[in-house]
């Protein structure tokens, strides 16, 4: 829209909004990973808690649900499934009962070797590649908060 003047009117029309647009892409990102991710035996949140596991494992709850911008009341019913699928660990903290930390499985390490292929299918998917979605991803920094 920028060199476009927009009447006020046209301001208000569902199209212009950013939120509309940033929502419906979500719920279709999801949409295309929901396939990628089945023969994984994840969904999509899952997933997202797996990446950050599979960068940085152990860590307590709390890191994991700020890393995730997640509430850790949120999370904690994802990460039961995830240990129910025997991919994680959760256990007490020694020394700090009230921490509670998430760890990989050997299950889940193994796990990472078979997600190695989800960017590509992604990105054929949508056919783009990943300097494309890299683009994206940092223009949308504004309204991703804390990064």
């Amino acid at each position: 829209m920028a060199g476009t003047d927009l009447a006020p009117d046209d301001l208000l029309k569902l199209d212009n909004q950013v939120c509309f647009a940033l929502v419906t892409a979500a719920r279709n990102v999801v949409a295309i990973y929901r396939p990628i991710l089945e023969p994984l035996g994840l969904t999509h949140p899952q997933y997202l808690v797996m990446l950050a596991l599979w960068e940085k494992a152990p860590r307590s709850l709390r890191q994991l649900a700020d890393e995730l911008a997640l509430e850790p009341a949120t999370l904690s019913p994802l990460v039961k499934r995830l240990q129910v699928q025997g991919l994680v660990t959760r256990s007490r903290r020694n020394g700090d009962e009230r921490t509670l930390d998430v760890g990989l499985t050997p299950l889940g390490v193994q796990l990472r070797e078979k997600a190695l292929d989800v960017p590509r299918q992604v990105m054929a998917s949508v056919g783009a590649d990943a300097e494309s979605l890299l683009a994206l991803r940092d223009a949308l920094s504004p309204f991703a908060g804390r990064r």
